[in-house]
Protein backbone atom coordinates (compact mmCIF):
# COMPACT_ATOMS: atom_id res chain seq x y z
CA UNK A 1 0.00 0.00 0.00
CA UNK A 2 1.06 2.75 -0.70
CA UNK A 3 0.12 6.62 1.14
CA UNK A 4 -0.73 9.55 -1.75
CA UNK A 5 -2.18 12.84 -1.74
CA UNK A 6 -4.66 14.17 -4.32
CA UNK A 7 -5.60 17.54 -5.04
CA UNK A 8 -9.40 18.21 -5.78
CA UNK A 9 -10.86 21.68 -7.25
CA UNK A 10 -13.68 22.73 -8.80
CA UNK A 11 -15.15 26.15 -9.96
CA UNK A 12 -18.39 25.00 -11.74
CA UNK A 13 -21.64 24.39 -10.20
CA UNK A 14 -22.03 22.72 -7.12
CA UNK A 15 -18.29 23.20 -6.05
CA UNK A 16 -18.34 21.52 -2.87
CA UNK A 17 -20.36 18.96 -3.79
CA UNK A 18 -18.29 17.75 -6.59
CA UNK A 19 -15.68 17.69 -4.37
CA UNK A 20 -16.99 15.54 -2.05
CA UNK A 21 -18.37 13.03 -5.29
CA UNK A 22 -14.67 12.81 -6.44
CA UNK A 23 -13.42 11.52 -2.45
CA UNK A 24 -16.53 9.33 -3.41
CA UNK A 25 -15.85 8.19 -6.32
CA UNK A 26 -11.58 7.86 -5.25
CA UNK A 27 -12.94 5.51 -2.17
CA UNK A 28 -15.31 3.47 -4.81
CA UNK A 29 -11.78 3.21 -7.00
CA UNK A 30 -9.50 1.32 -4.19
CA UNK A 31 -8.16 4.77 -2.47
CA UNK A 32 -8.77 4.17 1.56
CA UNK A 33 -8.90 8.11 2.19
CA UNK A 34 -7.85 8.54 5.79
CA UNK A 35 -7.88 12.50 5.49
CA UNK A 36 -9.23 15.40 4.15
CA UNK A 37 -7.72 19.02 4.07
CA UNK A 38 -10.45 22.30 4.82
CA UNK A 39 -12.01 23.64 1.88
CA UNK A 40 -10.23 26.68 0.31
CA UNK A 41 -11.29 28.81 -2.10
CA UNK A 42 -8.83 30.19 -4.53
CA UNK A 43 -8.97 32.44 -7.67
CA UNK A 44 -7.95 30.65 -11.14
CA UNK A 45 -4.48 30.37 -12.07
CA UNK A 46 -3.54 30.65 -15.58
CA UNK A 47 -6.76 31.56 -17.31
CA UNK A 48 -8.22 33.82 -15.40
CA UNK A 49 -11.60 35.35 -16.87
CA UNK A 50 -13.23 32.51 -15.01
CA UNK A 51 -14.90 32.26 -11.44
CA UNK A 52 -12.99 31.22 -8.21
CA UNK A 53 -11.93 27.29 -7.42
CA UNK A 54 -12.76 25.27 -4.09
CA UNK A 55 -10.14 23.30 -3.43
CA UNK A 56 -8.83 20.81 -0.94
CA UNK A 57 -6.38 18.00 -0.86
CA UNK A 58 -7.12 14.30 0.26
CA UNK A 59 -4.53 11.95 2.02
CA UNK A 60 -5.11 8.25 1.76
CA UNK A 61 -3.64 4.86 0.77
CA UNK A 62 -3.73 2.41 -2.12
CA UNK A 63 -3.02 -0.81 -3.48
CA UNK A 64 -3.42 0.72 -7.11
CA UNK A 65 -0.48 1.19 -8.89
CA UNK A 66 0.53 5.40 -10.50
CA UNK A 67 -0.82 4.36 -14.10
CA UNK A 68 -4.07 2.56 -12.48
CA UNK A 69 -4.46 5.74 -10.17
CA UNK A 70 -4.91 7.50 -13.02
CA UNK A 71 -6.76 5.80 -14.84
CA UNK A 72 -9.13 5.97 -12.09
CA UNK A 73 -8.90 9.50 -11.33
CA UNK A 74 -9.86 10.14 -14.95
CA UNK A 75 -12.63 8.13 -14.91
CA UNK A 76 -14.39 9.98 -11.93
CA UNK A 77 -13.62 13.41 -13.89
CA UNK A 78 -15.70 11.97 -16.62
CA UNK A 79 -18.02 10.87 -14.31
CA UNK A 80 -18.71 14.20 -12.70
CA UNK A 81 -19.17 15.97 -15.76
CA UNK A 82 -15.49 17.24 -16.86
CA UNK A 83 -14.60 18.41 -19.90
CA UNK A 84 -11.30 19.45 -20.97
CA UNK A 85 -11.84 22.14 -23.48
CA UNK A 86 -9.88 24.85 -21.91
CA UNK A 87 -6.21 24.48 -20.88
CA UNK A 88 -6.65 25.49 -16.75
CA UNK A 89 -10.27 26.72 -17.75
CA UNK A 90 -13.35 26.19 -15.76
CA UNK A 91 -14.30 22.69 -14.71
CA UNK A 92 -16.46 20.42 -12.60
CA UNK A 93 -13.78 19.03 -10.93
CA UNK A 94 -9.98 18.63 -11.34
CA UNK A 95 -8.06 15.77 -9.16
CA UNK A 96 -4.60 15.94 -9.45
CA UNK A 97 -2.14 13.44 -8.27
CA UNK A 98 0.20 15.45 -5.74
CA UNK A 99 2.33 12.14 -4.57
CA UNK A 100 2.53 8.59 -4.67
CA UNK A 101 4.66 7.78 -1.70
CA UNK A 102 7.99 9.06 -1.78
CA UNK A 103 8.32 7.82 -5.42
CA UNK A 104 9.16 9.59 -8.60
CA UNK A 105 7.51 8.55 -11.84
CA UNK A 106 7.91 10.52 -15.21
CA UNK A 107 6.48 9.66 -17.89
CA UNK A 108 4.90 11.38 -20.84
CA UNK A 109 1.48 11.78 -19.19
CA UNK A 110 2.09 10.99 -15.88
CA UNK A 111 4.90 13.04 -13.86
CA UNK A 112 4.35 12.31 -9.94
CA UNK A 113 5.41 14.43 -7.94
CA UNK A 114 2.86 17.09 -9.87
CA UNK A 115 5.37 19.20 -11.63
CA UNK A 116 3.25 22.61 -10.35
CA UNK A 117 2.73 21.15 -7.09
CA UNK A 118 5.50 23.69 -5.31
CA UNK A 119 4.46 26.68 -6.81
CA UNK A 120 0.84 26.65 -6.03
CA UNK A 121 -0.20 27.85 -3.02
CA UNK A 122 -3.56 26.65 -3.22
CA UNK A 123 -2.11 23.00 -3.34
CA UNK A 124 0.78 23.48 -0.86
CA UNK A 125 -1.56 24.94 2.14
CA UNK A 126 -3.69 22.44 2.43
CA UNK A 127 -1.05 19.86 2.01
CA UNK A 128 1.30 21.52 4.94
CA UNK A 129 -2.53 21.21 7.15
CA UNK A 130 -2.65 17.61 6.10
CA UNK A 131 1.08 16.26 6.72
CA UNK A 132 2.77 19.28 8.66
CA UNK A 133 6.36 17.32 8.50
CA UNK A 134 5.76 16.17 4.41
CA UNK A 135 8.45 16.35 2.56
CA UNK A 136 9.23 15.86 -1.15
CA UNK A 137 11.14 13.24 -3.03
CA UNK A 138 14.12 16.03 -3.22
CA UNK A 139 13.71 16.52 0.32
CA UNK A 140 12.59 20.08 -0.19
CA UNK A 141 9.64 20.74 3.08
CA UNK A 142 6.42 21.50 2.16
CA UNK A 143 6.20 24.29 5.20
CA UNK A 144 9.61 26.02 3.61
CA UNK A 145 7.44 25.95 0.12
CA UNK A 146 4.66 27.27 1.38
CA UNK A 147 6.89 30.05 2.74
CA UNK A 148 7.72 30.96 -0.56
CA UNK A 149 4.78 31.13 -2.95
CA UNK A 150 2.42 33.98 -2.41
CA UNK A 151 -0.73 32.96 -0.71
CA UNK A 152 -2.91 36.31 -0.90
CA UNK A 153 -5.66 34.07 -2.84
CA UNK A 154 -6.07 31.31 -0.91
CA UNK A 155 -8.65 31.49 1.91
CA UNK A 156 -9.90 29.11 4.20
CA UNK A 157 -13.69 28.81 4.34
CA UNK A 158 -14.13 25.61 6.81
CA UNK A 159 -14.29 21.91 7.08
CA UNK A 160 -15.75 19.76 3.45
CA UNK A 161 -17.96 17.78 5.97
CA UNK A 162 -17.11 14.35 4.70
CA UNK A 163 -15.99 11.69 6.45
CA UNK A 164 -14.50 8.05 4.72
Amino acid sequence: MKEVYLGLGSNLGERKGYIKGALAGLARAGVAIDGVSSLYETEPVGYTDQPPFYNAVARGLTGLQPRQLLNAVLAIEKELGRRRDIRWGPRTIDIDILLYGQEVFQEEDLLIPHPRLAERAFVLIPLLELAPSLSLPDGRKIADLVKAVDSRGVKRIGNLGWLP
